[in-house]
């Protein structure tokens, strides 16, 4: 599993290693790798993509454990809008970038 969110393998490549894995899971008899391989068969074509695209949420997770840190602190403001204005002071301008305005996209071979 390691290898398919690496990054080192062509999208063919990764495809069929996630195929393998999961056929090899299912004929495991380990419950929660069967279940597993069954959850990756229902979202296979979401994990492709955010593998070819290089997608994760780490930033966003990064921004969100900030953001709670922050209103943990501001516990006791009169205002919804005076922890608004901290969050913004602390963690702003923030911009995000979808995939597909993101330059350093991995072209597709295959």
């Amino acid at each position: 599993m390691r290898a398919v969110f690496a990054g080192d393998l062509t999208p063919s490549e990764t495809t069929e290693l996630l195929d393998r894995w999961c056929a090899r899971a299912s004929r495991s008899r380990l419950e929660p790798f069967v279940t597993l391989a069954g959850t990756i068969r229902t979202h296979r074509d979401g994990i492709l993509a955010a593998v070819r695209l290089g997608v994760n949420n780490a930033r966003v997770e990064a921004l969100n454990n900030k953001v709670r840190l922050i209103t943990r602190r501001a516990y006791g403001f009169h205002s919804a809008q005076a922890t608004l204005a901290l969050v913004l002071l602390a963690c702003g301008p923030i911009t995000l970038s979808l995939p597909h305005e993101q330059t350093h996209v991995r072209p597709h071979s295959g």
